[in-house]
């Protein structure tokens, strides 16, 4: 439920004043993995339009101080006089999008929101990362936007794994990945088209609710006639892989690798360049299955 009180910041920010200013007529506190954000907007039940684009497993806050705060001001959709003609979506003091629809309106806010949090997240660390589990055991697979994750992702939920996510592996200090469930964003037909999104159920597949160990890393790059024959990797240069893919690797770079060589520890990572999907997913299935219930030997 949107609250009516207005979220404040907990210090002060450029650019506010002149937003402060404004008439808003709703606002919220959520929490998303221990980061406190704030929304509010110009018209009662906008906010409701941009809840969606949060970070799983978000809730209300009981504050009302919030380390971020979006200010979204919808446009004249509807010929209301004294609005803008576009949406409008800041981020403390800094615009982040105008645009004539809401929808685009609303990306710009999730990659935004998605990502602030990624990087701010004080007990997690988020690796970009498609990730599925098998028989209470996880395979992430790093990689950044046009690497192939999401599509090997998903033709891994069509083989019968279990969805975390396809866009961030977030790793507790344990090592362990933890669910990120939002809805996959496949492009059907380039890179240049823009991702249609599912939700995993539409693809026959079902979502993870518990952290998992990591048993299996895949190192990969998608390359339309590449044919898949992996090398393994030192445990060494796999939690170089994953941290060059983490999002608070610049700005806490030694809690990140701590976190990142418990993965390694416990997991094989295996390097290549890749076509089809398929003969990965077959790989990987075959490796779990014959790996099932023995310990990793990193050296």
């Amino acid at each position: 439920m949107v609250q009516s009180g207005m979220p404040r910041l907990n210090g002060p920010s450029r650019g506010m004043p002149k937003l402060d200013r404004l008439q808003w007529a709703e606002g919220v506190a959520v929490i998303a993995y221990g980061v406190r954000l704030g929304l509010r907007a110009n018209r009662a039940g906008v906010i409701a339009e941009y809840l969606s684009a949060l970070p799983p497993a978000w809730q209300f806050a009981r504050s009302s101080r919030v380390e971020r705060l979006y200010s979204i001001i919808a446009g004249n959709a509807d010929g209301r006089r004294g609005l803008p003609p576009s949406h409008l979506v800041y981020a403390n003091g800094e615009r982040l999008v105008r645009a004539p629809q809401v929808e685009r309106a609303a990306e710009a806010f999730e990659h935004d929101v998605q990502l602030y949090v990624a990087e701010m997240a004080p007990r997690r660390v988020f690796v970009h990362a498609g990730v599925v589990g098998w028989r209470g055991r996880a395979v992430v697979i790093p990689g950044r936007s046009f690497s192939g994750k999401t599509t090997l992702t998903a033709a891994l939920v069509r083989a019968g794994c279990t969805y975390y996510s396809d866009e961030y592996a977030v790793l507790d200090q344990a090592g362990r990945v933890h669910p990120y469930t939002r809805r996959l964003g496949i492009r059907e037909h380039g890179h240049f088209e823009r991702a249609t999104r599912y939700r995993v159920e539409a693809l026959g597949g079902k979502r993870g609710v518990r952290p998992l160990p990591v048993a299996l890393i895949i190192v990969s790059q998608h390359e339309p006639k590449a044919r898949w024959r992996p090398r393994r990797l030192s445990a060494g240069e796999g939690a170089l892989a994953l941290l060059a893919n983490t999002v608070s690797a610049r700005r806490e770079p030694q809690a990140a690798l701590a976190t990142l060589r418990r993965v390694v520890a416990s997991s094989v990572v295996w390097k290549g360049k890749r076509g089809e999907a398929q003969p990965v997913v077959d790989f990987i299935i075959a490796w779990l299955e014959k790996n099932a219930g023995n310990p990793v030997d990193n050296h």
